[in-house]
């Protein structure tokens, strides 16, 4: 047996269910007790780590852990060598600046204002990069109180749908800082191997499966060209003929945000027994 593949996922929260479910998809096993540090995947030549998602990229940046799951914002605040491999389309959030309407509303008040914040390291950067200076208070959650109770004049904070901001009297103000997402990061140093580029398949084959599903249905001939030009499929549609003379069977991968529409169109265009058909996986 060669070296499991050494793998850090979230052990609670929002990222911990998706990721747990995403390598569920990808038909590597998932633990049963939350209590469970650790499981072995032998079958699949992996081993999973289950930690706090904000320790994720140091444990994989500094430590013998060759890949994790986190956010993009925590990796980019850790400030640990750590690099994202990809997107995993899951967890999206905006880091913004709120605060009262009486209060700071764009960057160029912030100078010299106090700004809480639990991404001292990533909004530091952000400043820097504009040449704003401002006081950085840190805090471990819910900044959002910060300015109420007299410690921050705005804040920096992760922003999913805003209905927290509002509660506490605060709006958004100024650019975006950062969109982020949950992220599949490797060890800087880290060589890969087959086990892994298997890995970046069967993540990749649950990410396409999840964004498209497989269209089928029998059109005459002289519509033919019609229906396939609504489903060119990702390389070509496949084409065979049926036993009903001048019939053929067509099916192809469709995205699923459009596939009612789709199958609105071709039965418009003289097409017959459509049917739609869920995806797992696939390699492409």
């Amino acid at each position: 047996m060669t070296d499991l593949l050494r793998i850090a996922l979230p052990n609670k929260g929002a990222l911990s269910e998706a990721s747990a479910e995403l390598l569920l998809e990808a038909g590597y096993r998932q633990r049963s007790d939350r209590k469970d540090l650790t499981l072995r995947d032998e079958d699949n030549g992996v081993e999973f780590f289950y930690l706090r998602p904000r320790d994720i990229a140091v444990y994989v940046g500094e430590g013998t852990l060759d890949l994790g799951i986190t956010g993009r914002d925590l990796l980019l605040d850790s400030g640990a060598p750590a690099v994202e491999v990809r997107g995993l389309g899951f967890g999206r959030s905006k880091f913004r600046f709120a605060g009262p309407d009486d209060g700071p509303r764009d960057l160029a008040s912030l100078a010299g204002r106090r700004l809480a914040t639990s991404y001292p390291t990533l909004l530091g950067a952000h400043l820097a990069e504009r040449g704003v200076q401002a006081r950085i208070v840190e805090l471990d959650g819910a900044v959002e109180s910060s300015i109420q109770l007299g410690v921050a004049d705005a804040i920096a904070d992760v922003v999913e749908t805003g209905t927290t901001l509002r509660k506490a009297g605060l709006s958004i103000f100024g650019e975006i800082i950062l969109e982020s997402e949950a992220v599949l990061i490797q060890r800087g140093d880290f060589a890969g191997g087959s086990t892994f580029e298997h890995f970046l398949q069967r993540i990749s084959g649950v990410q396409v499966a999840r964004g498209y599903v497989m269209l089928d249905y029998d059109v005459p001939a002289d519509r033919l060209d019609a229906a396939t030009a609504l489903t060119p499929g990702l390389e070509a549609p496949t084409i065979s003929p049926l036993a009903r003379e001048g019939w053929f069977a067509v099916r192809a991968m469709v995205p699923r945000g459009q596939v009612q529409s789709l199958m609105d169109d071709l039965w418009d265009a003289g097409a017959r027994a459509i049917i739609s058909t869920e995806l797992s996986a696939c390699r492409l």
